[in-house]
Protein backbone atom coordinates (compact mmCIF):
# COMPACT_ATOMS: atom_id res chain seq x y z
CA UNK A 1 0.00 0.00 0.00
CA UNK A 2 1.42 3.36 -1.01
CA UNK A 3 1.82 5.83 1.81
CA UNK A 4 -1.02 8.34 1.85
CA UNK A 5 -1.16 11.96 2.86
CA UNK A 6 -3.13 11.08 5.98
CA UNK A 7 -6.14 13.04 4.70
CA UNK A 8 -8.73 12.02 2.14
CA UNK A 9 -11.16 14.38 0.41
CA UNK A 10 -14.62 13.40 -0.83
CA UNK A 11 -16.34 15.84 -3.22
CA UNK A 12 -20.13 15.79 -2.96
CA UNK A 13 -23.22 17.67 -4.25
CA UNK A 14 -25.26 19.88 -1.93
CA UNK A 15 -28.33 17.64 -2.24
CA UNK A 16 -26.58 15.00 -0.13
CA UNK A 17 -26.16 17.21 2.94
CA UNK A 18 -29.38 15.83 4.42
CA UNK A 19 -28.58 12.25 3.42
CA UNK A 20 -24.96 11.50 4.31
CA UNK A 21 -24.85 12.77 7.87
CA UNK A 22 -26.88 10.49 10.15
CA UNK A 23 -28.46 11.37 13.47
CA UNK A 24 -26.14 8.95 15.28
CA UNK A 25 -23.14 10.98 14.06
CA UNK A 26 -21.97 8.83 11.19
CA UNK A 27 -21.27 9.55 7.54
CA UNK A 28 -22.82 7.25 4.97
CA UNK A 29 -20.54 6.67 1.97
CA UNK A 30 -21.55 5.04 -1.28
CA UNK A 31 -19.40 2.24 -2.71
CA UNK A 32 -19.57 0.89 -6.26
CA UNK A 33 -18.21 -1.99 -8.27
CA UNK A 34 -15.63 -0.82 -10.86
CA UNK A 35 -17.93 -1.95 -13.69
CA UNK A 36 -20.34 0.81 -12.63
CA UNK A 37 -17.75 3.63 -12.58
CA UNK A 38 -17.87 6.48 -15.09
CA UNK A 39 -14.62 5.37 -16.75
CA UNK A 40 -15.29 2.58 -19.29
CA UNK A 41 -11.63 1.57 -19.02
CA UNK A 42 -11.83 0.64 -15.32
CA UNK A 43 -9.79 -2.52 -14.62
CA UNK A 44 -8.32 -2.23 -18.13
CA UNK A 45 -4.66 -3.21 -18.43
CA UNK A 46 -2.83 -2.45 -21.67
CA UNK A 47 -0.60 -5.41 -22.48
CA UNK A 48 0.14 -7.62 -25.50
CA UNK A 49 3.30 -9.56 -24.44
CA UNK A 50 5.16 -8.49 -27.53
CA UNK A 51 2.61 -9.97 -29.89
CA UNK A 52 2.90 -13.52 -28.51
CA UNK A 53 -0.66 -14.95 -28.78
CA UNK A 54 0.14 -17.97 -26.58
CA UNK A 55 1.32 -15.73 -23.73
CA UNK A 56 -1.73 -13.50 -24.14
CA UNK A 57 -4.07 -16.52 -24.15
CA UNK A 58 -2.39 -17.88 -21.01
CA UNK A 59 -2.77 -14.50 -19.33
CA UNK A 60 -6.49 -14.35 -20.22
CA UNK A 61 -7.05 -17.93 -19.06
CA UNK A 62 -5.29 -17.40 -15.73
CA UNK A 63 -6.97 -14.10 -14.95
CA UNK A 64 -10.45 -14.77 -16.26
CA UNK A 65 -12.86 -12.01 -15.26
CA UNK A 66 -11.40 -9.73 -12.60
CA UNK A 67 -13.26 -9.73 -9.27
CA UNK A 68 -15.51 -6.77 -8.53
CA UNK A 69 -14.85 -5.37 -5.04
CA UNK A 70 -16.79 -2.48 -3.43
CA UNK A 71 -14.73 0.64 -4.03
CA UNK A 72 -15.02 4.32 -3.17
CA UNK A 73 -12.85 7.14 -4.43
CA UNK A 74 -11.26 10.13 -2.72
CA UNK A 75 -8.93 12.89 -3.81
CA UNK A 76 -5.68 13.82 -2.11
CA UNK A 77 -6.51 17.53 -2.44
CA UNK A 78 -9.54 19.69 -1.56
CA UNK A 79 -8.71 22.43 -4.08
CA UNK A 80 -9.02 20.63 -7.43
CA UNK A 81 -11.18 23.00 -9.48
CA UNK A 82 -12.47 20.38 -11.99
CA UNK A 83 -13.50 18.17 -9.05
CA UNK A 84 -15.45 21.04 -7.52
CA UNK A 85 -17.09 21.59 -10.89
CA UNK A 86 -17.96 17.94 -11.62
CA UNK A 87 -18.61 16.23 -8.28
CA UNK A 88 -19.59 19.21 -6.13
CA UNK A 89 -21.89 20.57 -8.83
CA UNK A 90 -20.15 23.76 -9.88
CA UNK A 91 -18.93 24.72 -6.40
CA UNK A 92 -22.42 24.52 -4.87
CA UNK A 93 -21.57 21.34 -2.96
CA UNK A 94 -19.01 20.47 -0.33
CA UNK A 95 -15.99 18.35 0.56
CA UNK A 96 -15.54 16.07 3.55
CA UNK A 97 -12.01 15.65 4.84
CA UNK A 98 -11.40 12.23 6.40
CA UNK A 99 -8.50 10.85 8.40
CA UNK A 100 -7.29 7.71 6.63
CA UNK A 101 -5.68 6.50 9.83
CA UNK A 102 -8.98 6.80 11.70
CA UNK A 103 -10.85 4.89 8.98
CA UNK A 104 -8.30 2.08 9.06
CA UNK A 105 -8.81 1.71 12.79
CA UNK A 106 -12.50 1.11 12.12
CA UNK A 107 -11.95 -1.03 9.00
CA UNK A 108 -8.51 -2.63 9.32
CA UNK A 109 -9.05 -4.91 6.30
CA UNK A 110 -9.68 -1.98 3.94
CA UNK A 111 -7.14 -1.40 1.19
CA UNK A 112 -5.98 2.15 0.38
CA UNK A 113 -3.66 3.16 -2.43
CA UNK A 114 -2.96 6.01 -4.80
CA UNK A 115 -3.99 5.75 -8.43
CA UNK A 116 -1.06 5.50 -10.85
CA UNK A 117 -1.82 7.44 -14.03
CA UNK A 118 -0.41 6.01 -17.25
CA UNK A 119 -1.60 4.94 -20.68
CA UNK A 120 0.68 1.96 -21.19
CA UNK A 121 1.11 -1.25 -19.25
CA UNK A 122 1.38 -0.52 -15.54
CA UNK A 123 3.35 -3.66 -14.78
CA UNK A 124 5.27 -6.20 -16.81
CA UNK A 125 3.50 -9.50 -16.18
CA UNK A 126 5.64 -11.41 -18.70
CA UNK A 127 7.75 -13.27 -16.14
CA UNK A 128 4.73 -14.37 -14.10
CA UNK A 129 2.78 -15.39 -17.20
CA UNK A 130 5.77 -17.36 -18.47
CA UNK A 131 5.92 -19.26 -15.19
CA UNK A 132 2.20 -20.00 -15.36
CA UNK A 133 2.54 -21.17 -18.97
CA UNK A 134 5.73 -23.21 -18.74
CA UNK A 135 5.95 -24.33 -15.09
CA UNK A 136 2.25 -24.62 -14.31
CA UNK A 137 2.44 -24.54 -10.51
CA UNK A 138 -0.75 -23.14 -8.89
CA UNK A 139 1.14 -20.60 -6.83
CA UNK A 140 2.24 -18.74 -9.97
CA UNK A 141 -1.37 -18.36 -11.06
CA UNK A 142 -2.16 -17.07 -7.56
CA UNK A 143 0.71 -14.56 -7.69
CA UNK A 144 -0.31 -13.44 -11.20
CA UNK A 145 -3.95 -12.91 -10.20
CA UNK A 146 -2.94 -10.90 -7.13
CA UNK A 147 -0.57 -8.70 -9.13
CA UNK A 148 -3.13 -8.07 -11.87
CA UNK A 149 -5.92 -7.20 -9.43
CA UNK A 150 -3.69 -4.77 -7.57
CA UNK A 151 -2.54 -3.11 -10.78
CA UNK A 152 -6.02 -2.96 -12.28
CA UNK A 153 -7.67 -1.36 -9.25
CA UNK A 154 -5.03 1.31 -8.84
CA UNK A 155 -4.21 2.33 -12.42
CA UNK A 156 -6.05 4.80 -14.68
CA UNK A 157 -5.38 6.68 -17.90
CA UNK A 158 -3.38 9.90 -17.67
CA UNK A 159 -6.43 11.96 -18.71
CA UNK A 160 -7.75 11.45 -15.17
CA UNK A 161 -4.58 12.61 -13.41
CA UNK A 162 -6.11 15.91 -12.28
CA UNK A 163 -8.29 14.01 -9.79
CA UNK A 164 -5.28 13.03 -7.62
CA UNK A 165 -7.27 9.96 -6.68
CA UNK A 166 -6.75 7.62 -3.75
CA UNK A 167 -9.06 4.60 -3.48
CA UNK A 168 -10.53 2.55 -0.69
CA UNK A 169 -11.33 -1.07 -1.58
CA UNK A 170 -13.24 -3.34 0.81
CA UNK A 171 -14.94 -6.74 0.82
CA UNK A 172 -18.63 -7.39 0.27
CA UNK A 173 -19.09 -8.05 3.99
CA UNK A 174 -17.95 -4.52 4.84
CA UNK A 175 -20.84 -2.80 3.06
CA UNK A 176 -24.61 -3.03 3.44
CA UNK A 177 -27.18 -3.12 0.69
CA UNK A 178 -29.84 -0.44 0.40
CA UNK A 179 -31.83 -1.14 -2.73
CA UNK A 180 -29.31 -1.02 -5.58
CA UNK A 181 -26.76 0.85 -3.45
CA UNK A 182 -23.80 -0.38 -1.42
CA UNK A 183 -23.29 1.76 1.66
CA UNK A 184 -20.87 2.02 4.56
CA UNK A 185 -21.27 4.08 7.72
CA UNK A 186 -18.10 5.89 8.76
CA UNK A 187 -17.98 7.19 12.39
CA UNK A 188 -17.87 10.96 12.79
CA UNK A 189 -14.52 10.58 14.58
CA UNK A 190 -13.01 9.93 11.12
CA UNK A 191 -14.14 13.36 9.85
CA UNK A 192 -11.47 16.05 10.19
CA UNK A 193 -13.25 18.94 8.49
CA UNK A 194 -16.08 19.97 6.19
CA UNK A 195 -15.48 22.47 3.37
CA UNK A 196 -18.42 24.16 1.65
CA UNK A 197 -18.13 25.32 -1.95
CA UNK A 198 -17.51 28.89 -3.03
CA UNK A 199 -21.05 29.07 -4.48
CA UNK A 200 -22.85 27.23 -1.69
CA UNK A 201 -26.10 28.80 -0.54
CA UNK A 202 -26.46 30.39 2.90
CA UNK A 203 -28.69 27.46 3.88
CA UNK A 204 -26.09 24.91 2.83
CA UNK A 205 -23.34 26.78 4.69
CA UNK A 206 -25.44 26.96 7.85
CA UNK A 207 -26.30 23.26 7.74
CA UNK A 208 -22.71 22.20 7.12
CA UNK A 209 -21.44 24.47 9.87
CA UNK A 210 -23.90 22.93 12.34
CA UNK A 211 -22.88 19.41 11.28
CA UNK A 212 -19.18 20.23 11.64
CA UNK A 213 -19.84 21.51 15.15
CA UNK A 214 -21.80 18.36 16.03
CA UNK A 215 -19.02 16.16 14.65
CA UNK A 216 -16.25 18.15 16.40
CA UNK A 217 -14.77 18.85 12.97
CA UNK A 218 -13.32 22.02 11.47
CA UNK A 219 -15.46 24.07 9.09
CA UNK A 220 -14.16 26.03 6.09
CA UNK A 221 -15.57 27.98 3.18
CA UNK A 222 -13.73 27.72 -0.12
CA UNK A 223 -12.89 31.12 -1.61
CA UNK A 224 -11.95 32.03 -5.18
CA UNK A 225 -9.46 34.90 -5.27
CA UNK A 226 -8.43 37.32 -8.02
CA UNK A 227 -4.64 37.26 -7.85
CA UNK A 228 -4.13 33.50 -8.07
CA UNK A 229 -5.87 30.52 -9.70
CA UNK A 230 -5.39 28.54 -6.47
CA UNK A 231 -8.41 28.74 -4.12
CA UNK A 232 -8.08 29.27 -0.39
CA UNK A 233 -10.28 28.73 2.66
CA UNK A 234 -11.74 30.74 5.52
CA UNK A 235 -12.97 29.17 8.76
CA UNK A 236 -16.01 30.23 10.77
CA UNK A 237 -13.86 32.73 12.70
CA UNK A 238 -12.64 34.42 9.53
CA UNK A 239 -9.14 32.96 9.74
CA UNK A 240 -7.53 32.26 6.36
CA UNK A 241 -6.11 28.86 5.34
CA UNK A 242 -4.24 27.45 2.36
CA UNK A 243 -3.65 23.88 1.19
CA UNK A 244 0.12 23.48 1.46
CA UNK A 245 2.24 20.31 1.54
CA UNK A 246 -0.87 18.10 1.53
CA UNK A 247 -2.37 19.86 4.56
CA UNK A 248 -4.84 22.64 5.30
CA UNK A 249 -2.61 25.18 7.01
CA UNK A 250 -3.10 28.76 8.34
CA UNK A 251 -1.97 31.23 5.68
CA UNK A 252 1.22 33.06 6.61
CA UNK A 253 0.00 36.36 5.18
CA UNK A 254 -3.21 37.52 3.55
CA UNK A 255 -4.88 40.68 2.27
CA UNK A 256 -6.40 42.77 5.04
CA UNK A 257 -9.29 43.77 2.79
CA UNK A 258 -10.33 40.62 0.91
CA UNK A 259 -8.48 37.87 2.86
CA UNK A 260 -6.76 36.33 -0.19
CA UNK A 261 -3.30 34.92 0.66
CA UNK A 262 -0.47 37.17 -0.54
CA UNK A 263 3.31 37.41 -0.34
CA UNK A 264 5.03 37.88 3.00
CA UNK A 265 6.17 41.41 2.16
CA UNK A 266 2.73 42.70 1.12
CA UNK A 267 -0.11 44.24 3.14
CA UNK A 268 -2.89 44.11 0.55
CA UNK A 269 -3.37 42.24 -2.71
CA UNK A 270 -2.83 44.22 -5.89
CA UNK A 271 -6.58 44.49 -6.56
CA UNK A 272 -7.28 46.01 -3.17
CA UNK A 273 -4.50 48.55 -3.74
CA UNK A 274 -6.55 50.22 -6.49
CA UNK A 275 -7.90 53.52 -5.13
CA UNK A 276 -10.87 55.58 -6.36
CA UNK A 277 -8.42 58.21 -7.61
CA UNK A 278 -6.62 55.58 -9.70
CA UNK A 279 -9.93 54.38 -11.16
CA UNK A 280 -10.91 57.95 -12.14
CA UNK A 281 -7.51 58.70 -13.68
CA UNK A 282 -7.57 55.51 -15.78
CA UNK A 283 -11.18 56.12 -16.84
CA UNK A 284 -10.32 59.62 -18.06
CA UNK A 285 -7.66 58.14 -20.36
CA UNK A 286 -9.91 55.38 -21.73
CA UNK A 287 -10.35 56.12 -25.49
CA UNK A 288 -13.57 54.13 -25.60
CA UNK A 289 -15.11 56.46 -23.02
CA UNK A 290 -14.06 59.47 -25.11
CA UNK A 291 -15.57 57.97 -28.26
CA UNK A 292 -18.75 57.13 -26.36
CA UNK A 293 -19.08 60.70 -25.06
CA UNK A 294 -19.00 62.02 -28.63
CA UNK A 295 -21.34 59.29 -29.90
CA UNK A 296 -18.81 57.53 -32.11
CA UNK A 297 -18.14 54.31 -30.20
CA UNK A 298 -20.71 52.13 -31.95
CA UNK A 299 -19.57 53.17 -35.44
CA UNK A 300 -15.91 52.69 -34.49
CA UNK A 301 -16.49 49.11 -33.28
CA UNK A 302 -18.55 48.31 -36.41
CA UNK A 303 -15.73 49.61 -38.59
CA UNK A 304 -13.08 47.60 -36.80
CA UNK A 305 -15.23 44.46 -37.04
CA UNK A 306 -15.52 44.99 -40.80
CA UNK A 307 -11.74 45.33 -41.13
CA UNK A 308 -11.28 42.11 -39.15
CA UNK A 309 -13.73 40.18 -41.35
CA UNK A 310 -12.01 41.41 -44.51
CA UNK A 311 -8.61 40.37 -43.17
CA UNK A 312 -9.85 36.86 -42.32
CA UNK A 313 -11.27 36.42 -45.86
CA UNK A 314 -7.85 37.15 -47.36
CA UNK A 315 -6.17 34.35 -45.41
Amino acid sequence: MAEGTGRLYKYLPEELVGVLFTEDNQVTLKFSKPKDFNDPYELFLATDFGGDPEMLACYAEAIGELPQYPTTCFSRSPIVIPMWADYAYNHNGFVIEFSEEAILKEFPEARFDNIAYQDGASYNFSELVARVLHIGKPRYTYFLQAAVVNSAYFTKSTCWAYEQERRMVVGDKDVRASGDLMLMNIPSSCVSSIICGARATHETKARLKEIALRYSAEFYELRIGRTSAVPYMVDWKGEVYSFVDDKIMPSKNYCFSCSEPIGDDEENCIWCQITDDTKRAVAMRNPYRILDIYGGLENYIAGMDAIGRAARKKK
